[in-house]
């Protein structure tokens, strides 16, 4: 497991703070939830990956370096 700097980690959570709406823009794994999937975010967590609750029930977090969102 990665463990990113103290100060990525700290403008991820500034950045996707607690309630805020996504949408999913692209995430490769097989369970992921639609591209264009809208969700609310739980948290970030120290890896940086960003933890969503997404409108069609999956919690798959978006994962830092690899997936991508953007708030809505």
């Amino acid at each position: 497991m990665i463990f990113l700097k103290k100060e990525i980690v700290e403008e991820l959570r500034r950045k996707y703070p607690v309630g805020a709406k996504v949408k999913l823009v692209k995430m490769d794994d097989i369970q992921a939830p639609p591209i264009g999937c809208k969700g609310v975010v739980r948290g970030v967590d120290d890896t940086g990956s960003i933890l969503v609750n997404w409108e069609n029930g999956s919690s798959l977090n978006v994962v830092y370096g690899e997936d991508k969102c953007q708030i809505i």
